[in-house]
């Protein structure tokens, strides 16, 4: 596999080096790595050792990652490979992405090159191409390149974030991006210390601000809520608040539903009756589009037209099953020709 020199980095006294993708800013000793395990200081550089490796790699909808305003039903090639730089205690893909890949297992990952994957993606009949199942961050250049090379050949691109990366690192992809859909997961330094290990999650909020205002990406935004840490109606109110405002209304707000995994397995799922209860909060508030996802069959996975409360597009699991936008080319409501915010027909890629 090709070792490859990081694109975000300083070299300190002793040949340590200081890595500058992600907001941990992990000073990695000579012959060290990283807290994510895919960055290594090697002879004060650091390089990414997982560049390309794919642990996992497959066609799904848009509506998987989920996105659900930007050209419903498309087909996304969509990939992701190991390590996380926060390794959640209940990540739901911690086989992949809590694993250390210092040394990969034989047999756990396939190295894709940038050009194989948009030409898998193309033979694939897919829009676009998704980085997503870990944090793909820990991709940085891997990303970067494979997506400069599918906007050549047409394709979009989303990242599917933990949003924990530098100002520098979301300025090297940025450019090459459609879509930010970001992970929030809770609003309060107690809640991401407890899960995420980190104390700070104001960059979070920063980058998801700087992705839709300076690289125009196509925001959404998820949360897994979780029984007992981050389902109290203050919490959920002040995050809806904070979207609202500073993301603005039209913002699609994702509220899914917590599933037992690693470190949380004894924590129960989340009731259904707490999802509803939160995507009341998100409407009180002003948001125009809130959802409820791992609820198979729920009416909270259909749009709704803000001005006639009629669906416009109706989901089942991750298929969408009735389109009633009138006017596909600026996204209007049949019903009533209100204007639905998104992305309805395919943008031009600049």
């Amino acid at each position: 596999m090709p070792v490859v020199e990081s694109t975000l980095f300083e070299t300190l006294q002793d040949r340590s080096a200081r890595c500058l993708v992600c907001e941990r800013r992990c000073v990695i000793a000579e012959g060290g790595y990283g807290y994510c395990h895919t960055r290594q200081n090697r002879n004060g550089r650091i390089y990414s050792t997982t560049y390309g490796e794919t642990a996992i790699s497959m066609v799904a909808p848009i509506e998987a990652k989920p996105v659900f305003h930007f050209l419903p039903g498309s087909r996304w090639f969509s990939l992701g490979g190991l390590g996380c730089n926060l390794k959640c205690a209940g990540c739901q893909n911690w086989e992949i992405s809590h694993e250390e890949p210092c040394e990969i297992p034989e047999g756990k990952t396939t190295y894709l090159e940038p050009g194989k994957v948009v030409e898998l993606a193309k033979e694939q009949d897919c829009v676009g191409i998704s980085f997503t199942y870990n944090e793909p961050t820990m991709w940085l250049e891997y990303t970067i390149k494979t997506s400069q090379l599918a906007r050549k050949e047409g394709l979009y691109t989303n990242y599917v974030t933990n949003g924990y990366m530098t100002t520098r690192a979301l300025d090297s992809i940025g450019p090459h991006l459609d879509i930010f859909r970001v992970d929030i997961k809770g609003f309060s330094r107690d809640f991401y210390r407890k899960v995420a290990r980190i104390d700070d999650f104001g960059p979070i909020l920063e980058n998801t601000l700087r992705a839709k205002s300076r690289w125009n990406a196509h925001v959404e935004v998820v949360t897994n809520v979780i029984p007992g840490y981050n389902d109290g109606d203050i919490e959920l109110g002040r995050l809806a608040t904070w979207i609202a405002t500073r993301l603005g209304k039209r913002t699609p707000w994702h509220l899914t539903r917590f599933l037992p995994h690693r470190d949380l397995s004894d924590v129960p799922c989340t009731p259904v009756e707490t999802l509803d209860r939160a995507r009341k909060i998100g409407f009180d508030v002003g948001l125009l589009y809130v959802y409820i996802g791992n609820v198979t069959g729920h009416p909270g996975t259909n749009t709704y037209c803000p001005k006639c409360g009629k669906v416009v597009i109706g989901r089942h699991h991750f298929s969408v099953i009735a389109n009633n936008l009138n006017s596909p080319e600026e996204g209007r409501c049949k019903y009533c020709d209100q204007r639905i915010a998104g992305v309805w027909t395919p943008p031009e890629i600049l």
